[in-house]
């Protein structure tokens, strides 16, 4: 989200069948019709699957703290990794109440990449962040 002054962007990735997304697209003519919100939709495909990648899970539970989501998302893409999908959530710890923070990853690891050298690499980034992690090939 980009502020302007006293305006505001915002980009929305929404996904759905086609009758759910046209009556998505009707609701959101309706909350323009007063001229003081506009949106643009942007309808694209699904992006076909790359035969070099191996598609692996992360996942991710550590006290909440700012930047981890970046951080993962540095480390993936900083070495031509997909991150194919993303779903985080913040939960209170059982018996402490601490704040908590859960990251799950679909990512596509090219298979020119050592998974030896990538799962290394991807644990002491975890150990710096203070992360507890698991990457693990997905099987079908």
């Amino acid at each position: 989200m980009t502020t302007l002054g006293s305006e505001f962007a915002m980009l929305l990735l929404v996904s759905g069948n086609w009758h759910t997304l046209s009556r998505l697209e009707q609701g959101l003519d309706k909350l323009c019709a007063d001229g003081d919100l506009q949106v643009s939709i942007k309808k694209t495909e699904a992006k076909p699957a790359a035969e070099d990648r191996m598609p692996y899970a992360v996942d991710i539970v550590a006290l909440d703290h700012e930047g981890i989501v970046f951080n993962l998302a540095n480390f993936f893409t900083s070495r031509d990794i997909e991150i194919a999908d993303v779903a985080t959530r913040s939960y209170a710890a059982a018996h402490t109440g601490a704040p908590m923070f859960a990251v799950q990853m679909a990512i596509n690891v090219p298979s020119k990449l050592q998974v030896s050298q990538l799962r290394e690499e991807f644990h002491e980034l975890c150990d710096q962040l203070n992360l507890d992690a698991i990457l693990e090939p997905v099987k079908a």
